[in-house]
């Protein structure tokens, strides 16, 4: 109680101790600010004062200052006496006029030029301005001549506790693993307070916690955070709600506070193991599960998160360790149970497994709680399927010779049904492996036997696939392979391994070697290929040539004689006979062509015809080569030269009588223009023979003969000529019978000219095999009929 009543005294006492202190000062400010009073005199006086005073004592300036103090956040009817400013030189007699100059002189300071006295004009804060400084000085109120030099002083503004503390950072979030001992540091919070941190307690703070005990403390001048209490657990409770205040003045009564809130959530550690849902888990699965196929789930739940949570499983004991595995589901942490073998109901039905889940991340710091893993039963049971058929063998390999008989059995593949039932099979061969048919199978016994002959040389192996299907259920299949070698057997004659020429030297001698000669065989026996060679019985006793069998199967020709002439035998053909040893043997007969040629003295072949004798003269091949040249050449400039002669007499304009396109009337007389009105009477263009019948065309004589139109009345002398060629115009246009034909006539009239360009084909850059006159159909009937004509005359001239 006593200690209850000490602090209640404190707290009352303490601000106005405070008050005191800062308010005593500014109230005192103005005598000590005032200057000691020198005597007044003439300048050699003061002079004189002066030396006198630095000799016999410290020296004295005319200005005392100190520094000047204001209160800040003063407010009050009058503007608050900051202080006085005097000299010594003022006598008193009002001469004398006070300018202060500087931070806020004149709008915030203001000074009484008479008396010196300095007044604060508004309020001051000291967080936005902690002090000024100012001159002073003093002048002649008549002349404005300086007294003496300015002088500068300070005047600071005092503070008082006008700021509550801020938590600037705030609010704060924090993280701290659960379980944690008494004491774990947690975060630490800072707040910052604007007041004077030298001058008094306004800046001093204590922090407290409002809310959060009693799971968390604070050191009061340090803001650490720390857990309270022991072992809080995350899966309780994970997010803690503190609140922190920070005071000033100590933390006493009077003090501004400021608040903040720390969120403070606990950080799972690995402190609960794996638990199974359930002890025991049943699933069942069909026997034609595909490998690897998932069949069921089982799940450790884990109270932990994160890492924290994560099991591994393992299949541990049971009778299907090696059937089964099982791996863990990253996503869901569950764990999945997978087929590794074929199950087979016939021969087991059922399984049961033994499975454990451990964690993988264990904190040893737990470990005395127990061990971090569970385990669980799983009985699988295997359910029955209708299964394929199901062969003896995954392949079979099946041998035959090449002259094996027709359906002659190959071999047998044999399959069965696995299921209870027992299902007959029926065998087929999948004709996309034997697009020929060379092969067949019994349906019923699976037997395979030959359908067409068989060639080894031709392919030596035969791949096709056997089907086995269910008779009482067709979409029961099952596939198998069978390969089949062809086997060899002798049925190929030997022969040369190419056609062969030797050459022969005239000047070659006796027992010389014409050519190495060698053999092949398309059969292929077990023991390689040996071949005979020999002549024929009616050339055993060829006087000019004889073989020789060599130790690597091959075959060399030898010459009996020397002197052999190009003149009297220029080829000799040599038939040998080649045989094997093959069962039965096999030979065939082939010949060697043998040339004699003319060679060097080194046994160069130069020449293998007979030139020589065919050119007495002595000329050479090459010199023939250039004479046959000179003729070819001769031949070519002659017939240039006729055909160049023949164009030249040939006209330039080709007349064709059914040509018939433009026909040009030409005049040897010049008519003399308009103003000649007497060489050509115009009124002849309105033609009056030709009104009372048809037209007939001075150019061509018409190959139809036209129905007579009706005639028109006669015309007048004096109607224009471009009404009356328009009229004509229009009734050629309408006739269907009247050709098309292109025609110039000269007329003495110039009319008024056309707009459209001219349809002749006189100035026609093209010529008239490039030009097609289909488009000539959509002008009207009479360039319709003008394209017909066109197209006949292209045609005629074609053929």
């Amino acid at each position: 109680m006593p200690e209850r009543l000490t602090e209640m005294l404190m707290d009352t006492w303490t601000p106005l101790i405070i008050l005191w202190i800062t308010v005593l000062p500014s109230i005192y400010m103005a005598p000590m600010n005032q200057s000691q009073v020198l005597p007044s005199g003439s300048s050699a006086g003061l002079k004189r004062l002066n030396e006198e005073q630095r000799v016999l004592h410290r020296s004295k300036r005319g200005w005392v200052w100190n520094q000047m103090f204001v209160l800040e956040e003063f407010s009050g009817p009058e503007p608050i006496l900051v202080g006085r400013l005097h000299t010594d030189l003022d006598p008193g007699s009002s001469k004398i006029k006070y300018i202060l100059s500087g931070d806020g002189a004149g709008t915030i300071f203001v000074i009484n030029d008479k008396t010196g006295d300095i007044h604060a004009m508004k309020r001051l804060d000291r967080e936005e301005k902690a002090e000024y400084t100012l001159t002073a000085q003093a002048v002649d109120r008549d002349t404005n001549q300086p007294l003496e030099p300015p002088s500068e002083f300070i005047i600071k503004v005092q503070d008082i506790n006008d700021n509550a503390p801020e938590f600037v950072e705030g609010p704060y979030h924090a993280t701290v693993p659960e379980m944690s001992v008494v004491g774990t540091f947690v975060t630490k919070v800072t707040a910052t307070d604007a007041d004077d941190p030298v001058y008094g307690n306004s800046a001093k703070l204590v922090y407290s916690i409002l809310e959060g005990q009693p799971y968390f403390s604070i050191e009061p001048h340090t803001a650490i955070i720390k857990t309270a209490l022991p072992n809080m657990d995350r899966e309780a409770k994970e997010e803690y709600f503190v609140v922190i205040q920070a005071k000033d003045m100590g933390g006493h009564m009077g003090g501004l506070s400021g608040t903040t809130t720390v969120t403070i959530t606990l950080s799972d550690v690995n402190d609960n193991p794996p638990k199974f849902a359930q002890s025991l888990y049943h699933f069942s699965v069909m026997e034609d599960v595909a490998l690897g196929e998932p069949i069921g789930r089982v799940k450790a739940n884990d109270l932990d998160i994160g890492e924290n949570a994560k099991s591994s499983y393992d299949i541990i004991e049971g009778d299907g360790m090696d059937v089964f595995e099982i791996t863990t589901d990253a996503q869901t942490q569950d764990g999945v149970i997978r087929v590794r073998k074929p199950l087979d109901f016939e021969t087991k039905k059922s399984y049961t497994l033994k499975v454990e889940a451990a964690n993988i991340h264990i904190d040893p710091r737990f470990l005395g709680g127990g061990p971090f893993k569970d385990t669980a039963t799983v009985k699988i049971v295997v359910e029955d399927a209708d299964e394929p058929p199901v062969f003896s063998s995954p392949t079979y390999l099946l041998e035959v010779h090449e002259n094996a008989a027709l359906n002659s059995v190959l071999g047998q593949v044999t399959a069965h049904d696995p299921d209870v039932s027992s299902s007959p099979i029926r065998f087929s061969i999948d004709r996309h492996t034997d697009l020929e048919r060379q092969f067949n199978i019994n349906a019923e016994d699976g037997k395979i036997t030959l359908a067409t002959p068989l060639d080894r040389e031709t392919s030596t192996w035969h791949n096709i696939t056997i089907v086995a299907t269910e008779t009482r259920n067709h979409s029961q299949v099952s596939r198998v392979p069978v390969a089949i070698k062809v086997l060899d057997v002798n049925d190929n004659a030997p022969e040369f391994a190419s056609e062969h020429e030797a050459f022969l030297c005239e000047n070659g001698k006796p027992g010389q070697v014409i050519q190495i000669v060698s053999a092949v065989d398309k059969d292929d026996p077990k023991n390689g290929h040996y071949f005979l060679y020999s002549l024929l019985p009616e050339m055993v006793n060829n006087p000019n040539f004889t073989i020789k069998k060599n130790e690597d199967n091959t075959l060399s020709i030898l010459a009996k004689h020397s002197g052999f002439s190009r003149q009297k035998q220029e080829v000799y053909l040599l038939p040998i006979v080649i045989s094997d040893s093959g069962t039965p043997p096999m030979s065939s007969t082939g010949t060697l062509t043998i040339r004699v040629c003319g060679c060097s003295s080194d046994g160069t072949v130069q020449s293998c015809n007979a030139e020589a004798y065919v050119l007495p003269i002595g000329l050479s091949m090459g010199a023939l080569i250039a004479i046959l040249a000179c003729i070819i050449l001769l031949l070519v400039i002659v017939v240039l030269f006729v055909t160049l002669r023949r164009h030249k007499n040939e006209p330039l304009i080709i007349k064709d009588d059914e040509d018939v396109r433009e026909n040009i009337i030409r005049y040897d007389d010049e008519g003399g223009g308009e103003e000649d009105t007497e060489a050509f009477d115009i009124a002849t263009l309105q033609n009056p023979d030709g009104i009372n019948g048809f037209l007939p065309r001075k150019d061509i004589k018409p190959d139809l003969q036209f129905m007579p139109r009706q005639g028109l009345a006669p015309v007048p002398n004096g109607v224009d000529v471009d009404e009356f060629i328009n009229v004509r115009l229009h009734e050629a246009d309408n006739d269907p019978t009247a050709p098309p034909y292109d025609s110039i006539q000269i007329y003495g009239y110039e009319g008024k000219g056309s707009a459209a360009g001219s349809l002749s084909s006189l100035e026609s850059s093209t010529s008239d095999s490039d030009q097609n006159f289909d488009y000539l159909s959509e002008w009207g009937p009479r360039f319709k009929r003008l394209g017909e004509l066109y197209s006949v005359g292209e045609s005629d001239k074609e053929t």
